[in-house]
């Protein structure tokens, strides 16, 4: 089996669209000593650890946390109730109810890097693109588009988010009628 890693790094870069700014506020080893002393982490001591528990030049536990991060500003999925109240008549799941097997499967990566900005993928392009590879649906699988704007992210394009292609409405209806239990575009 071929893993395909999706995971974008989670770091701060300053020319990142406000939507996509990550803050990360790093906290200083001396401030986790006094933090660790006080409050007895990870013990949960009522008047925390003793300072002779740990080695002599021990100056606590660097930390970090992030501060501010948009969902566009790594990779993410969406959740059903990112696009409507109700699904099938029923609640739409929230990211906190989609069941970690909806993540991992058998997959295919359609090559759609020749479709131009703006020009919607259909559902021809796609019937198209599986039958020249001679690749055959099932339900359950995960699809991903592979449009190839990744690239200009991680060139450094500024105006990267300003570009590319996306599904039409038609082939991303049909992608659901096969039976798709997930898909992703980068």
């Amino acid at each position: 089996m071929k893993i395909i890693d999706l995971s974008k790094t989670i770091e701060y870069r300053k020319n990142d669209p406000f939507f996509m700014k990550i803050k990360v506020k790093h906290k200083s080893h001396k401030s986790a000593k006094w933090l660790i002393r006080f409050l007895g982490f990870p013990f949960k001591m009522p008047f925390g650890l003793p300072f002779n528990l740990f080695p002599k030049n021990f100056t606590g536990w660097a930390d970090d946390s992030i501060q501010k991060m948009g969902v566009h500003a790594s990779t993410h999925i969406d959740a059903p109730w990112h696009y409507s109240p109700t699904c099938d008549g029923k609640p739409a799941k929230t990211i906190d109810q989609v069941p970690l097997d909806w993540c991992f499967g058998e997959g295919i990566v359609i090559d759609m890097k020749h479709k131009k900005d703006f020009e919607a993928i259909t559902v021809n392009d796609i019937s198209s693109f599986l039958e020249r590879e001679k690749i055959e649906l099932k339900p359950g699988m995960i699809v991903l588009i592979k449009t190839g704007r990744d690239k200009l992210y991680d060139n450094g394009t500024l105006d990267f988010y300003t570009k590319g292609t996306g599904m039409s409405a038609e082939a991303t209806s049909w992608l659901i009628d096969k039976g798709i239990k997930v898909m992703g575009i980068d």
